[in-house]
């Protein structure tokens, strides 16, 4: 869908933002979750050794469990090697980081200038080249439906606001507060000021 006002660039511009950075953080979570594998096979080949000294253990089948494990590690290491976990997080950052300095320039004007526009396609060529369309699909949908989940909890928010400055009793809402025991922080005597 073709944007055409400053207003739908910066929506725009802020989901591709939040999709890539959830991307990074799979990728981030998922490296990590690769190198606890290692440093647990690690930590298990030191402690077996141990133990085998320890114990007094020198059959064949023991000798050849700690061989086993670190064949497993050196396996573990290639594959992190080969799924170039730092590249590709190196890639959607930069990529994010277009994004977010495309997304301030779109912040400070007022219209759709032809140099916005343009940057702002150099920005989806970039995020278009940094994660398969796939991956790109799936991040995404999560991100849309994160920033409209924002959105209504934020117009939610102003609303009651609203009511509180005009001298109305608010409910308590359970969705605006971690505890539902607490003390409603919106009533009529705690008015909020309008500086805020």
């Amino acid at each position: 869908m073709e944007k055409t006002t400053i207003q739908m660039v910066r929506q725009d511009l802020k989901s591709k933002r939040d999709a890539l950075l959830l991307a990074h953080e799979q990728l981030k979570k998922d490296s990590d979750d690769w190198n606890k594998c290692i440093i647990v096979l690690s930590l298990l080949t030191g402690l077996f050794e141990s133990c085998k000294i320890k114990m007094g253990w020198d059959s064949d089948v023991v000798a050849l469990v700690p061989v086993a494990l670190s064949s497993i590690i050196a396996s573990v290491s290639a594959l992190i090697k080969f799924k170039k976990f730092p590249e590709q997080q190196e890639v959607i950052l930069q990529a994010q980081s277009l994004l977010t300095h495309t997304l301030s320039n779109a912040r400070n004007q007022d219209d759709l200038s032809h140099s916005l526009l343009k940057e702002y396609h150099e920005s989806l060529e970039k995020l278009e080249t940094s994660i398969y369309p796939d991956i790109r699909k799936k991040f995404l949908r999560q991100s849309h439906n994160n920033l409209i989940s924002i959105m209504k909890q934020e117009t939610k928010f102003f609303n009651l606001i609203n009511k509180v400055n005009n001298g109305e009793n608010v409910e308590n809402d359970d969705s605006l507060s971690s505890n539902s025991n607490e003390r409603n922080p919106l009533s009529i005597d705690s008015p909020i000021e309008d500086s805020i």
